[in-house]
C-alpha cells in the first residue's frame, strides 16, 4: 500500500468559521481512494498574514487566493517588509482591490516559484475577467470566476503536486527492475546473478542490496531511454530539471562537473578564441580550454593572504580587461567569460551586475558560471537572486522591456562617445547594455551531488541562451556526445531525477533549515568560552573586504548585502581560523577524520572549511562542537606540560601559521605562447600540445628551479600543477614560473598535488623548445614574417 503524503494548501481571503468548514468539506469530498496525497488546509486572512505564512511554512505546496482580502494583519508583529522583495507598501496600498490577488500571486511566485498558485476572481466584472486571466496566466495554474468552476480546484491542486512529484526516469528504472528479464546483453551484474551465485563476492551484493543490481541496464537493451538520444522518460526528467532550476534547457551528466565544464567549453570555444578565466577556477576548466585550443586570459581574484584564500574577480577588473581588448581592436575574439559562483569558500558574485556591465562593452559575450557548490541555491529566495539562471531570466526580461529601453536611451545620451574614450569614467560608472545588441547567453554547470541529494558524480548543465538554436546547438550536441559515456550509470541518472523532485517539493524548507543550522553553529563557535580560545570564525569582514560591500553589512545573513553588494558570503560555508592550535590545515583535517570521524572538504595552511548542507543535522553540529572542545582541551594540556624549549617551538608554529603568506598572482604566459603582446592571453592549446611531446620537456627540483631563475633563465611550466583540494591550479601549461609561485608551492601543506611528483620535480619546457616556437612565430604571416 502506497504511503499517503500530506500536502498543505494555503487559502487566502476573509473566511468565517462556516466558510472554512464548507471549503474543507468540499475538498475532502473530492478525494479518491487512489489519490497519493492528502490535503491539509491552512487559512490566512490578509496580505501580511500570507507573506508571513509563505516565508515560514516550508510544507506548503499550493496557494488558493480569493479576492477581497485586507492588506493588514490583525497581528501587529507581521509586516510586508518581511518579503525581502521589490514592491513598497505604498505601491501595494494603491492597487485596486480586485488586483490584489494577482499582485499577491506575483510576489509569492518571486519568493516560492515552486508553489502552484490558483486565483478566484470573485470581485471582477464579466467584462474584464478574461483579460485578467490572460494577463496572469504565467503566474497562476488556474483562474476561477466567482467559484463557478471551483469543483476543479481539488483536481487542479492534485495535478500540480503530481507534476512536481513525478520522477519519470526513476519510475521507469524502478519498473524495469521488477521485470523478469533473461539477460543476453553485456551486463553480467544485471539482476545480480553474477554476485548472488558467487562464492567470493556475495558480501558486495549484501552491502549494496539487490535493487541496485536489478536496476543495472543499458539503453541498447531496449525498454529504457538513452542519455545520448533521449525521447522518453529521460527527456522528460531533463525538462523537469530545467523547470526546477529556472533554465531553458538542462542536461544530466554522470561523471561530475569536471566533465560538464569540458562539455560547455568545447561547445562554446573555437581554436584561437579568447576566454577570460578566473585563475582560481577548477582544474577541469583549464584542461577543457587547452583541449579546445583557446587563448586564455587569466584574471586574478582579490587575495586573502592571511588565510591563503582567493576571493572573487572584481567587476572593475573584468571591465578593465575587456577595455584592453577593445583598445587593441581584438574585442571580437573574446568569446567567453568563465567565473566560479560561489567560490570554494562561499564568496558569491552578483551575476546580474557582472553580465549587464560586461555586455555593455562586449554585447556578444557568453558566460560560463561554475556553480559546482551552488546547486541548492535556486530553492531559496536569498540565494536565488545570485544564481546564473535567475539572473539570466531577469536580464532577458529587462532587455526586452520598454522602460529599460527608455533608461538606456537616457544613459547613452549622457554617456556619449567622448565618455567611452575615458577608461576611468567607464570603470567608475554602472554601465547599461544596449538592448538592440546584447544577447543573453548563460551556461551554469552544477555538481548536484555536492549540495543536493544525488549520487557521487551526478551533475547538471543548465542553459539560458537566446542564440542556442542558431549558434550552439550542434556544437553542444557534439561536445556532449564526445564527453558522455555510452554506458552511463543509471543509478546516478535516477538520483538526479529524484534530487530535482526533492528540490521542488521541499527544497525551500531544507535550505532554510540549513541556514538556521549555520546561524546556530556560527553563534556557538563565537560564544563558547573554550572553543574561541583556539578557533575563530571568519566572517564577512575577513572574507569580503569592506570596499566590496556597498551595504556595510556586518553579517553574512544580512538580506541587504545579498541584494546590493558586489560579493556576498554564503553563511552555510563556515571557515575557521585554526592557527592557534599549532596545527596546519592538512594535519587538522586528518585529526578530525582519524580520531573523531568528522569529514571536511577543504583546508588552507591555517583554515578549515566546514560546509553545512541539506543533510546536516543538529546532532552533527553538536558532535562538531564536542570535538572542538576536546581538541582545545588536548592542546591546552599539551602546552601546559611543555618544557621551555618545546613551548618556544609550539609558539613558533602558531606564529608561522598567523604570518601572511602572499598568494601568487598569475605571472604571465611566456612570449612563445603570446599571440598578441598587447593583451595577456596565451595560446594554451599550443603549450598543451608541445607538453605532450617528451623531448620538449625536462624536470627540475624546486631548489634547482629557484637557482635557474636566479641565474636568468625563464622557466615555463609544461604541466598543470594543482593542489587538491581545492583543485585550483597554481601553474598551467605555458606559464612563467615565478619565485613567488615556488615559494607558495614550498609552503603548501597539501599532500596531493596533481601535476607535480616530488621525486621528479617540476616539468618545464626545454629552452631549445621555446626558441623553436619563437622562431616559428617570427616567420609566420600573422607576425609579418615570411610565409
Amino acid at each position: 500500500m502506497a504511503t499517503l503524503r500530506c500536502i498543505e494548501v494555503l487559502i487566502v481571503g476573509t473566511h468565517s468559521a462556516v466558510e472554512k468548514k464548507a471549503l474543507r468539506r468540499r475538498l475532502q469530498r473530492k478525494r479518491s481512494v487512489d489519490d497519493d496525497f492528502v490535503i491539509r488546509t491552512v487559512f490566512v486572512r490578509s496580505f501580511e498574514d500570507t507573506s508571513h505564512e509563505v516565508r515560514v511554512n516550508a510544507n506548503l505546496q499550493a496557494v488558493f487566493i480569493r479576492n477581497g482580502f485586507p492588506l493588514r494583519s490583525r497581528d501587529c508583529h507581521l509586516a510586508t517588509s518581511h518579503w525581502g522583495l521589490e514592491g513598497p507598501d505604498a505601491e501595494i496600498e494603491a492597487v485596486p482591490e480586485f488586483e490584489r490577488g494577482p499582485m499577491l500571486g506575483s510576489l509569492i511566485a518571486q519568493l516560492r516559484p515552486e508553489l502552484n498558485l490558483f486565483l478566484d476572481l470573485d470581485l471582477v466584472t464579466d467584462d474584464n475577467f478574461e483579460e485578467i486571466a490572460a494577463r496572469t496566466g504565467e503566474t497562476f495554474k488556474r483562474v476561477f470566476f466567482r467559484e463557478e468552476d471551483c469543483d476543479e480546484l481539488y483536481p487542479s491542486i492534485m495535478r500540480g503536486v503530481a507534476q512536481r512529484y513525478d520522477t519519470p526516469f526513476f519510475f521507469a528504472v524502478r519498473n524495469h527492475a521488477k521485470l523478469p528479464v533473461s539477460n543476453f546483453h553485456a551486463l553480467p551484474a544485471s539482476r545480480g546473478k553474477s554476485i548472488r551465485n558467487s562464492n567470493w563476492i556475495g558480501d558486495f551484493g549484501e552491502f549494496y542490496g539487490r535493487d541496485l543490481f536489478s536496476a543495472e541496464t543499458s539503453a541498447t537493451s531496449g525498454g529504457l531511454d538513452s542519455l545520448l538520444d533521449p525521447h522518453g522518460p529521460l527527456k522528460a526528467a531533463q525538462e523537469y530539471a530545467a523547470r526546477a532550476f529556472g533554465g531553458k534547457r538542462s542536461f544530466f551528466v554522470t561523471n561530475g562537473t569536471s566533465t560538464a565544464n569540458k562539455i560547455v567549453v568545447q561547445a562554446l570555444v573555437r581554436r584561437g578564441d579568447v576566454v577570460l578565466v578566473d585563475r582560481n577556477c577548477h582544474k577541469s576548466h583549464h584542461s577543457g580550454l587547452a583541449l579546445a585550443g583557446a587563448r586564455v586570459e587569466y584574471l586574478d581574484p582579490y587575495p586573502l593572504n592571511d588565510y591563503s584564500i582567493y576571493g572573487g574577480v572584481l567587476l572593475r577588473e573584468l571591465k578593465r580587461t575587456l577595455l584592453a581588448y577593445k583598445r587593441a581592436g581584438t574585442l571580437d575574439r573574446v568569446r567567453v567569460l568563465l567565473l566560479t559562483n560561489s567560490t570554494f569558500d562561499g564568496i558569491v558574485y552578483k551575476p546580474e551586475h557582472v553580465m549587464m556591465e560586461c555586455l555593455a562593452i562586449a554585447p556578444h559575450l557568453t558566460f560560463l558560471w561554475d556553480e559546482a557548490w551552488f546547486a541548492f541555491a535556486y530553492a531559496h529566495p536569498t540565494y536565488r537572486q545570485r544564481t546564473a539562471m535567475k539572473s539570466a531570466a531577469k536580464l532577458s526580461a529587462m532587455l526586452e522591456d520598454s522602460d529599460y529601453a527608455a533608461r538606456y536611451e537616457a544613459f547613452s545620451a549622457e554617456f556619449n562617445v567622448e565618455a567611452w574614450r575615458d577608461d576611468e569614467k567607464i570603470l567608475n560608472t554602472r554601465l547599461l547594455a544596449d538592448p538592440s545588441k546584447a544577447r543573453v547567453r548563460v551556461y551554469p554547470t552544477q555538481s548536484t551531488h555536492k549540495t543536493l541529494t544525488a549520487l557521487r558524480q551526478g551533475a547538471m548543465i543548465h542553459i539560458w541562451d537566446q542564440e542556442f538554436k542558431e549558434k550552439t546547438e550542434e556544437a553542444f550536441n557534439e561536445a556532449y556526445m564526445t564527453h558522455t559515456s555510452t554506458s552511463p550509470s543509471y543509478p546516478i541518472l535516477t538520483s538526479l531525477d529524484v534530487g530535482r523532485r526533492q528540490l521542488e517539493m521541499e527544497g525551500y524548507g531544507l535550505v532554510q533549515r540549513t541556514l538556521e543550522l549555520a546561524m546556530s553553529l556560527r553563534e556557538q563557535l563565537t560564544r563558547h568560552p573554550l572553543v574561541k580560545k583556539r578557533f575563530r570564525v571568519l566572517g564577512v569582514d575577513e572574507l569580503v573586504p569592506r570596499e566590496y560591500r556597498e551595504s556595510n553589512a556586518e553579517s553574512c545573513f544580512d538580506e541587504t548585502a545579498w541584494r546590493t553588494d558586489e560579493f556576498a558570503l554564503d553563511p552555510t560555508q563556515v571557515t575557521l581560523d585554526i592557527s592557534a592550535t599549532g596545527l596546519d590545515g592538512n594535519s587538522f583535517k586528518n585529526k578530525l577524520m582519524d580520531e573523531h570521524t568528522i569529514q571536511i572538504n577543504k583546508t588552507s595552511r591555517n583554515t578549515a572549511l566546514f560546509k553545512l548542507n541539506i543533510g546536516s543535522t543538529r546532532s552533527d553540529v553538536a558532535h562538531l562542537m564536542e570535538v572542538l572542545v576536546k581538541i582545545v582541551r588536548e592542546t591546552d594540556d599539551k602546552v601546559r606540560d611543555l618544557s621551555k624549549i618545546e613551548r618556544r617551538i609550539h609558539d613558533g608554529k602558531v606564529r608561522s601559521l598567523t604570518l601572511e603568506q602572499p598568494l601568487p598572482d598569475f605571472s604571465c604566459f611566456h612570449p612563445a605562447f603570446r599571440p598578441n603582446m598587447e593583451t595577456g592571453d596565451g595560446d594554451m592549446g599550443l603549450a598543451y600540445d608541445l607538453a605532450m611531446e617528451v623531448d620538449n620537456c625536462e624536470y627540475l627540483q624546486p631548489a634547482d628551479a629557484e637557482r635557474a631563475i636566479s641565474g636568468g633563465r625563464e622557466l615555463v611550466s609544461a604541466s598543470l600543477v594543482t593542489p587538491y583540494p581545492p583543485g585550483s591550479p597554481i601553474l598551467v601549461w605555458g606559464q612563467l614560473i615565478s619565485p613567488a609561485i615556488l615559494q607558495y608551492l614550498g609552503a603548501l601543506g597539501v599532500r596531493e598535488i596533481h601535476g607535480f611528483r616530488p621525486e621528479q620535480g617540476l616539468r618545464v619546457f626545454r629552452e631549445e623548445t621555446l626558441r623553436r616556437v619563437l622562431d616559428a612565430q617570427k616567420s609566420s604571416p600573422e607576425h609579418g614574417g615570411a610565409s
